[in-house]
């Protein structure tokens, strides 16, 4: 949860209006940005598969993690279900999500509820972020809090961010920092509390921060404090999740189903109409990434990259072809090998991908017709990476790139209309 826009939490975050510039402290880049930085740096770190944001707010947090290769599993949490109404857009995947899929498959799904209600489909997760959020939390809340994330959630880490009081004095008139605030936590008060969660539920726990103070106040320490903990024996057992009833608490969300859209394309009155079915308001928002494991996505990719290198060969070797336009018969002819003609623009391989590329059976043609073995292309760097080996080629490919009788090479026209309008 963030600060709202009241002048206190202007100027955290660093928005400065109504503050004289010359008292306001500026964090460059803003605290905001800073906290969710962090939990970034974190997240390349460890590489969890599955993350949940607890607290999620409008969502910045998620936006920004999304594009990690690593997670296969985002979800966000929040009591403020107008926040989380209108936010499915900004996590959809786009156009380029899909000219370019992830190696990995990214489902994100947004729920309505309280972080301190018991839900069985956030457990098992790697990671659980909590970013200034507790301090949003009223007593009762805030007792349930450790008992709902740590010991019933358990996940393998937690990261919980809060205001440090220490800091306060440094900005003008500032008691808390959002109206909204139950309490914040000197650095003491939160390391003291901090402790005594990790002791009880099996935790270790690190402390640190973003947001250092100007040159004179170091000792009031960082702006935002931060409390990294990790579960004691790393990952939940089977056992132990296999034994936790489903318990589905939450409300899922999404901003406009189609359903909704379809009855609002028919009857643009009907957001006013009161019998709209609760259903239509309540649906889960949940999106799934286009990504290599899904093998539509998989096909579409790999016979891309097959036809862009095909083609760069072919284009290649059309100068040499030229030369030789006297000599013609059946007989193959090695137009590969180390002294082949490199494209003036392409990738760039190392020495040992040089030497693979150069090591396996070259091009060749017969007549009009060009043929690239399938060994070939598997030497390239980003279609060895797509493809453990020839058959697996071979079979994505055979109903969408023309084959050799023997299946061991991709054959395409030695020259095409192109080449006749635009001469070598």
């Amino acid at each position: 949860m963030e600060e709202n826009n009241l002048q206190c939490s202007s100027v955290v975050d660093g928005n400065f209006e109504e503050v004289p510039r010359e008292t306001a402290i500026q964090f460059k880049p803003p605290l905001y940005r800073q906290r969710y930085q962090f939990v970034k740096n974190l997240v390349d770190k460890h590489e969890p598969k599955k993350v949940a944001d607890l607290g999620c707010g409008d969502t910045s947090l998620l936006r920004l993690l999304k594009v990690n290769p690593c997670i296969e599993l985002l979800v966000g949490v929040d009591i403020n279900e107008d926040k989380l109404r209108w936010r499915g857009d900004s996590l959809a995947p786009f156009l380029g999500d899909f000219l370019k899929p992830r190696d990995l498959n990214l489902t994100i799904t947004l729920y309505h509820g309280s972080v301190v209600e018991r839900d069985s489909r956030l457990l098992g997760f790697d990671l659980i972020t909590c970013i200034e959020l507790i301090e949003h939390l009223d007593s009762g809340d805030l007792a349930r809090f450790p008992e709902v994330v740590f010991g019933y959630l358990s996940p393998s880490m937690i990261v919980i961010s809060t205001p440090n009081s220490e800091f306060n004095p440094l900005f003008p008139s500032v008691t808390l920092r959002d109206s909204d605030h139950k309490f914040e936590w000197t650095r003491m008060e939160f390391q003291t509390w901090a402790l005594y969660v990790a002791n009880r539920y099996d935790y270790s726990v690190e402390f640190t921060g973003v947001g250092e103070p100007p040159a004179g106040a170091e000792n009031v320490g960082y702006c935002t404090q931060i409390g990294i903990f990790r579960k004691n024996g790393g990952k939940a057992t089977e056992s132990c999740l296999s034994e936790q009833h489903d318990q589905h608490v939450y409300k899922a969300r999404q901003g406009l189903t189609m359903l909704r859209r379809l009855v609002l394309n028919f009857h643009p009155q009907a957001i006013l109409l009161p019998c709209l079915p609760k259903m239509l308001r309540l649906q889960v928002f949940t999106t799934s990434y286009p990504s290599l494991q899904q093998e539509r996505f998989f096909k579409l990719v790999l016979v891309n990259e097959v036809s862009q290198q095909v083609e760069s060969l072919r284009v290649s070797h059309l100068p040499r072809r030229k030369e030789q336009a006297g000599e013609r018969g059946d007989k193959p002819k090695d137009i590969g090998g180390s002294k082949a003609p490199v494209p003036c623009f392409g990738p760039v391989f190392t020495e040992v991908e040089k030497a693979k590329i150069e090591n396996s059976p070259t091009p060749f043609c017969v007549g009009d017709k060009f043929f690239v073995p399938l060994q070939r292309l598997l030497a390239y760097p980003k279609l060895n990476r797509l493809c453990a080996n020839e058959e697996m080629m071979r079979s994505v490919i055979a109903d969408s790139i023309p084959l050799s009788s023997d299946g061991s090479a991709v054959v395409a026209d030695l020259r095409n209309y192109f080449d006749e309008q635009f001469e070598f």
